[in-house]
């Protein structure tokens, strides 16, 4: 049987959501920082790069987010390390937005994707502290829902 997650689903159904909410949190920001602001400028005649918010972050949220469906030998210490610094970068930005907040499309975007972002590693790292046996390796995706440690089930 699978233990259960915070969420109380089984423990290789919430790492993958886990996963798959990376995966979306890395679509949307591309969206929002990219092909949106490229779509506007084309449209009112501007540079193309005019509006666009440099981010290197979607790369990552999508390598965590394979990490947490191959489960690598590293991934605990990456997702250690990913949620804690997104979670520090996400709290001074915000510190420092909302003591004068711009609520302008742009800004208004930034600032719902980063809450989104951030309540994505605050569930990551909530997870990796109190249960961090969901995240040792051989514990494989499966669409089927059950975790394989590298046994093979007979079919008796």
């Amino acid at each position: 049987m699978a233990s259960k997650s915070p969420a109380g689903l089984s423990a290789n159904r919430w790492v993958t959501f886990l996963a798959h909410f990376l995966f979306i949190l890395a679509a949307w920001t591309v969206f929002i920082k990219y092909l949106f602001p490229i779509g506007y400028a084309l449209a009112i005649g501007e540079p193309w790069m005019r509006y666009i918010y440099w981010d290197f972050w979607p790369v990552v949220h999508v390598w965590l987010g394979w990490a947490l469906l191959v489960r690598p030998t590293y991934l605990y210490r990456l997702a250690l390390g990913i949620a804690v610094l997104e979670i520090l970068i996400i709290s001074i930005k915000f510190a420092h937005f909302l003591v004068q907040p711009e609520w302008t499309i742009w800004r208004t975007n930034w600032f719902v994707n980063k809450v989104f972002v951030l309540a994505c590693f605050i569930l990551l790292l909530t997870t990796v502290v109190l249960r961090p046996g969901l995240l040792r390796p051989g514990r494989h995706f499966n669409p089927g829902g059950n975790t394989h440690e590298g046994k093979h089930e007979s079919a008796h």
